[in-house]
């Protein structure tokens, strides 16, 4: 029996819960990003909060477009 070869043999422990971690890497993400952008630190939480939204929002919407490409576009093209 060989080793588990990593970017080989992919581990599939997070494949049906891996949505969950998108909110947590998307908060980090904004707050990385938004601490060094923000000129006023008044309104910080709140970029960090909308920035997470949006971020969250665009991955969503590209999961979805392509979900609907996969099931009704790349079925037509290969019909003759």
């Amino acid at each position: 029996m060989m080793a588990w070869i990593p970017f080989m043999q992919p581990m599939n422990a997070l494949q049906s819960t891996w949505y969950l971690l998108l909110i947590p890497m998307a908060f980090g993400i904004a707050v990385i990003y938004r601490a060094l952008r923000e000129e006023s630190y008044a309104t910080y939480w709140r970029s960090v909060v909308i920035m997470t939204g949006q971020i969250v929002f665009g991955i969503a919407a590209i999961a979805l477009a392509l979900g609907m490409f996969v099931q009704f576009v790349i079925p037509l093209l290969n019909q003759p």
